[in-house]
């Protein structure tokens, strides 16, 4: 067998030891939550005209809000920039808040 399917092994009976509720070493990842709405009206701002000054499509914001989906990379620091330093974020980029 390959190393590559070594590791592949290994890692998947971690998963399933863990998924069992086995006390196991293991590294889990949580995504950190962002509360999309929240922060958009705290701001002061639409859907429409938050998606605009922050170059999400619309659909995509409403799924993040609903909680369909979950934003990742750029947009997840964006939205934690927006969450902690709101006015700072917008007075960078040159937007106003309501």
């Amino acid at each position: 067998m390959s190393e590559a399917f070594k590791r592949i092994e290994k890692s998947l009976k971690q998963a399933i030891a863990f998924a069992e509720g086995r006390n196991i070493k293991a590294r889990v990842y949580k995504p950190f939550h962002v509360d999309v709405r929240r922060i958009r009206k705290n701001i002061g701002m639409t859907q429409p005209q938050f998606a605009a000054a922050f170059g999400v499509g619309l659909g995509t914001l409403r799924h993040w809000e609903r909680g369909d989906r979950e934003p990742k990379g750029a947009a997840l620091v964006l939205l934690n920039m927006l969450e902690r330093e709101p006015k700072t974020v917008m007075r960078i980029l040159g937007q106003r808040a309501s």
